[in-house]
């Protein structure tokens, strides 16, 4: 699952059959005894390595039995459960589309979800509320939903029985994957989370959609973190992404390759969607715009990091409506899926696409930026940026989601903030008054 690590040697040929190797046999007899020799430890390493990979996605990510999503306090099915479900996948149009959103609760989710619906387009939310960070602003968040006429089904993706009854009570034509484990350096703390969500969930997800008639076209966030180590800016779909910088960048590169087996293999239909820096109202609080904005307020003092050599950290910050009319974008772009019931009968659309803003500002200016907005002080600590994931710069180049799928990002930073500062001050009401 996309931990694996090629074998780019073996330390030592010894000879199959002990006591057997001589001396004089000839130079390419000896060639080729430590060919064949070699291929077979690779072979036997590799079998070893599968059927670990294979273990652990059984052992990971089995579908809850309906007694132990009760013991959990998770439900779903019935009459009233499905009627919602319907009610909510009623589309105003013909020409609609009936798409599943994962990670509905979440930031993203919650934008794109809000703005498919006002358009007229059949939306389901699914989401399983997990507490990365503070559930009761994804409840907040699924509020919001409900009054636009969105049911948020609480579940994991992981779960086979759900997503799989999900798609025979809605046939779906597409599905807006968000949902995953965010975050590069909570990695560090708790590495099996990634596995499970971007690896395994996405897995699964995949599973039941080219098991489904008709497939839908999916449509899933990638990361701009896959470019990792990457030194050439700005980043293009075309550089490697080969050299991961933290777990979270390796699990969405591992997707990206898995998204692209389902799509040869079974005929699915996959764009991903490589996000930069996405910002905001309704955010997430472990983003530094957010953290920074609720520290300046409280009078806590912030760590800016800077990079080797007192260099500049700076990120190519991406306003939510712009990435929002980026993901409306690839899904209306789609082509259909080729398969039927896990049999492909044709080649099927695969695109990779940048998500930013297309200009990166020093986090020293976002700083600078929220000093005005909210007429407070920052108190800075300036550390050298520590080994725990994160790249010192991200520059999106956008030239082939803009030729591919019209996007064009508007917002500048300071636009974008504003906006942030005054949802989070009208959300977080004490947060001026304890300011003074």
């Amino acid at each position: 699952m996309s931990q694996l690590k090629p074998i780019s040697h073996l330390d030592s040929v010894l000879p199959s059959t002990p006591g057997k190797f001589k001396s004089e046999k000839s130079p390419s007899y000896i060639h080729r005894l430590r060919f064949h020799t070699s291929i077979s430890k690779l072979t036997l390493w590799s079998s070893f390595f599968l059927a670990f990979i294979l273990i652990y996605y059984l052992c990971s990510s089995p579908s809850p039995s309906p007694s132990s999503r009760r013991a959990l306090g998770v439900s779903w099915g019935g009459k009233e459960w499905e009627r919602r479900v319907t009610r909510s996948t009623q589309k105003h149009s013909k020409s609609g589309l009936t798409v599943l959103v994962t990670g509905a609760a979440g930031f993203v989710g919650t934008h794109v979800s809000i703005a498919l619906k006002r358009r007229g387009d059949a939306v389901l939310g699914l989401d399983n509320f997990n507490d990365y960070y503070d559930p009761g602003l994804k409840r907040d968040r699924q509020k919001l939903l409900e009054r636009t006429g969105i049911f948020v089904v609480e579940g994991d993706i992981n779960d086979t029985l759900l997503i799989s009854k999900l798609f025979e009570v809605v046939p779906f034509t597409h599905v807006m994957h968000l949902a995953a484990q965010a975050g590069v350096r909570y990695a560090m703390q708790n590495p099996g989370s990634y596995i499970h969500s971007n690896i395994a969930g996405f897995v699964n997800l995949l599973e039941v959609c080219k098991a489904a008639n008709p497939q839908p076209a999916i449509v899933w966030a990638s990361s701009s973190s896959v470019y990792g180590l990457n030194t050439k800016v700005p980043f293009s779909e075309r550089d490697r992404t080969d050299q991961p910088a933290s777990l979270y960048a390796a699990t969405k590169k591992a997707g990206e390759e898995i998204a692209h087996t389902y799509n040869h293999i079974y005929g699915l239909s996959i764009t991903g969607l490589r996000f930069f820096t996405v910002y905001g109202p309704w955010g997430r609080p472990d983003m530094a715009y957010f953290f920074f904005t609720k520290n300046i307020l409280k009078r806590k003092t912030i760590t800016i990091f800077e990079a080797p050599n007192h260099g500049t950290v700076a990120r190519d910050f991406t306003y939510i409506d712009d990435i929002v009319k980026g993901c409306l974008a690839a899904l209306d772009t789609a082509k259909k899926s080729t398969g039927t019931g896990g049999k492909k009968k044709g080649n099927a659309q695969f695109r990779i696409f940048n998500l930013g803003n297309t200009s990166p500002v020093p986090v020293t200016q976002l700083v600078r930026i929220l000093e005005r907005l909210l007429k407070v002080k920052a108190k800075k600590k300036i550390l050298s940026m520590p080994r725990n994931g994160d790249v010192t710069f991200t520059h999106a180049n956008i030239s082939l989601a803009y030729r591919e799928l019209g996007y064009k990002p508007s917002t500048d930073l300071e636009t974008g903030l504003k906006k942030f500062v005054r949802w989070y001050l009208n959300y977080y009401p004490d947060a001026k008054r304890n300011s003074w």
